[in-house]
């Protein structure tokens, strides 16, 4: 008789973990960092292990998949595009003094062109433009 109801305490024990871990879906249970993130490529261990889930138990399964819709990590983490190709390139970085010279737009641009021998144009749609911290080097 104890025997029984130590089985049957640990079978619903058992379905309970299941169903919460289920519930709140494997992508933010394994990568919180994503929360936030509207689109991307779908992370296929995030999908893989949703679809266990729906597999086994529908409709925790359907939930993991909103959850993980909706919070975003799904989605595989955005990629930044390099200055290059490949990462022996980020050796070739160097620093450039201006003195007192003021960083406009247009001074910037002439001074990549006058480094590098190329135009860039820091108004374009996909350029980003950040300021950094004054720190010397």
């Amino acid at each position: 008789m104890i025997k029984m109801k130590w089985m049957k305490n640990g079978l619903i024990a058992t379905a309970m973990t299941v169903i919460v871990f289920c519930v709140t879906s494997c992508g933010t249970l394994l990568y919180p960092e994503r929360k936030g993130q509207i689109s991307g490529r779908i992370d296929p261990e995030v999908a893989i292990l949703d679809a266990i889930g729906l597999l086994f138990f529908f409709i925790p399964g359907v939930i993991a998949f909103a959850v993980d819709f909706s919070n975003g990590t799904i989605y595989l983490p955005h990629t930044r595009a390099s200055l290059k190709d490949g990462p022996s390139d980020l050796a070739a970085m160097e620093a450039i003094k201006v003195g007192k010279q003021a960083l406009t737009k247009s001074n910037i641009e002439l001074l990549v062109k006058e480094h590098t021998g190329k135009n860039i144009d820091l108004d374009s749609p996909n350029v980003k433009v950040t300021r950094m911290d004054g720190k010397e080097m």
